[in-house]
């Protein structure tokens, strides 16, 4: 890159530029910490950016991060990017507002999970297991002026496959009370 553009970037260029280079940095971590985690056995690094969760009746966050886990030890280190990019009216995440919203981290991993991704009355509840190739986590979501102190709780998913077939397109990450969404998801062990 030449040394005007990466000044651009610095001084705050659009979004999607700021969202490339967020997604390749976060695929980098993941190929550093797959590497790190493959000398320790069964750990799983993964990165995703999701810039579009939604289906609920309300709200669509943006997320995007990584981390690694491993499944058999039950332990997690994850983290990233978050945005309310519209308004969310449903729990967990109720009452953050479109442009809140600055990251997340993880607070557990979670064996397993049932969910939806519309939250609609006829669909079908789904289970979500983590293994090597899906990861499901209790996760803290802060908004700016909130400090250490986390604004929401809630559960997530990250899978290298389609989490709900019942659902038109691939569905790979979900955010409770959200939805779920089509991402670039990377896992690795």
């Amino acid at each position: 890159m030449s040394r005007d553009r990466l000044r651009a970037i610095h001084r705050g260029s659009p979004k999607p530029h700021r969202l490339l280079l967020l997604a390749g940095a976060v695929l980098v971590m993941v190929q550093l910490t797959a590497s790190t985690a493959g000398a320790a056995g069964s750990h799983v690094g993964f990165g995703f950016n999701a810039p579009d969760i939604a289906g609920f009746p309300t709200g669509e966050v943006a997320l995007t991060g990584g981390g690694a886990f491993n499944p058999t030890a039950g332990s997690v280190h994850a983290g990233g990017a978050f945005s309310c990019v519209a308004q969310v009216n449903q729990v967990p995440l109720a009452g953050c507002l479109a442009g809140e919203g600055v990251r997340w981290d993880t607070e557990t991993l979670l064996s397993s999970t049932t969910f939806k991704c519309t939250g609609a009355a006829g669909e079908t509840l789904k289970t979500q297991t983590t293994t090597d190739q899906t990861v499901v986590l209790q996760s803290d979501f802060y908004r700016a002026g909130d400090g250490n102190e986390e604004s929401f709780t809630a559960k997530m998913i990250v899978s290298a496959v389609d989490i709900a077939p019942d659902i038109t397109g691939v569905q790979d990450v979900w955010v409770q009370g959200v939805g779920c969404t089509d991402a670039l998801v990377n896992l690795s062990s």
